[in-house]
């Protein structure tokens, strides 16, 4: 994907709904989801379609992803409620991406097809990884043949664009067993895979166990993985567009490239974030008061941050150095190019300069340069306040 291309998602509008209901809780997961409330799920799908008919009539959705938790987990009947609701609130492009998590151990071929005649084109599977030990560590329910049968699946029912998503570095993984899951996502024939590596978050129970002394997660190992993941995948025809992400030609997750390239998204459901209007905003995690500040005709937003001029700048910066292709240059780059920080990053080649834009050509220590923009004071030119 090319520069131009990406930068045009900043002009595509996008959804993004949050359907919060699992079999049970992954222990490194601290996502707002809950487990054994599936008896609340269609109250939870009239309260989103009510959030969807509440809000700013918009401009027709180019990308619209469902999220959670396990969307494919709720009947699939519910899940076209919200898409109905969405098209008629802001309408959807006849080429629409349109999107939704799901779980291998329960996508059946009846299941994708109920999926796709409602329009569902794409599918991610949170595969985490084809070593069965490694996903029992990790807390899944699946196994590795679950994987291969899901994607078949979907292929059958006609999702002609398939993800998968891997962790890495889980404590016990070892460098062959990371090797052989990506060899057998590639075999798969996906046409986008995502790899992250395993984080520790406050408050879930992995986080407790580390605390009691379990092994935690190395960061040397992590990063050795990330480069077999890189390798591996660009030699087997996949492209890196993002920091974690990598596609066959044309597959980048649209969705995506609308966020990192500081497009506009709408946002439903608990613990769901937006950006529209030069305005981030969140909305309650709890499933419960979500629902009930919805149906009593009241807000279900946390908050919300105005981000214009300078702050902009950054967010272009933070958002879009994610992507391989870099961000055009603009007063945020000038700033932080003239900055010490942004000096000592280019001469030691994490950040590379060239054609008009600014990368990070060290994908591994995009966060470093992350911390490097927050501390930058301001800008050293104009920016306008309304940008």
């Amino acid at each position: 994907m090319n520069p131009a291309e990406a930068d045009r998602f900043g002009e595509a509008a996008a959804a993004y709904v949050h359907i919060p209901f699992c079999s049970e809780v992954c222990p490194y997961c601290d996502f707002a989801v809950v487990a054994g409330q599936d008896h609340v799920a269609a109250r939870y799908v009239g309260a989103v379609c009510a959030e969807v008919q509440a809000a700013d009539p918009w401009r027709a959705l180019e990308a619209i992803f469902f999220g959670g938790g396990t969307p494919s987990h709720v009947d699939p009947a519910l899940l076209g409620r919200i898409v109905e609701a969405l098209d008629e609130r802001h309408g959807i492009t006849d080429g629409v991406e349109l999107s939704l998590e799901a779980n291998p151990e329960d996508f059946s071929v009846e299941r994708a097809s109920q999926l796709r005649q409602i329009g569902f084109n794409r599918v991610s599977f949170g595969a985490q990884s084809f070593d069965n030990n490694v996903l029992a560590g990790l807390g899944r329910r699946h196994l590795a043949t679950h994987i291969e049968v899901s994607v078949r699946a979907a292929r059958k029912a006609g999702f002609n664009n398939v993800s998968v998503d891997l962790i890495y570095g889980t404590p016990g993984e070892t460098e062959q067993s990371w090797e052989q899951s990506l060899g057998r996502a590639v075999a798969v024939a996906p046409d986008h895979i995502s790899c992250y590596a395993l984080t520790v978050e406050r408050g879930t129970p992995l986080s407790r166990a580390v605390s009691a002394g379990a092994e935690a997660p190395d960061s040397d190992v992590q990063a050795d993985r990330y480069e077999a993941a890189d390798r591996i995948l660009t030699s087997n025809g996949f492209e890196r567009y993002e920091v974690s992400n990598w596609s066959k030609p044309g597959w980048e997750c649209r969705y995506n490239l609308t966020v990192w390239a500081q497009g506009e998204y709408e946002a439903y459901g608990n613990g769901a974030h937006g950006f529209r209007d030069g305005r981030r905003y969140r909305n309650i995690r709890r499933v419960d008061t979500y629902v009930e500040r919805v149906e009593s005709g009241a807000s279900p937003r946390a908050g919300q941050d105005t981000v214009n001029g300078w702050e902009a700048e950054l967010d272009r910066l933070f958002v879009g150095l994610r992507r391989t292709v870099g961000v055009a240059q603009g007063p945020g780059t000038e700033t932080f190019l003239a900055s010490e920080e942004g000096k000592k990053l280019v001469d030691a080649s994490i950040l590379g300069v060239g054609a008009g834009r600014l990368r990070v050509t060290r994908p591994l220590l995009t966060d470093a340069v992350h911390r490097s923009l927050l501390a930058l004071d301001g800008p050293i030119v104009k920016v306008d306040s309304d940008a």
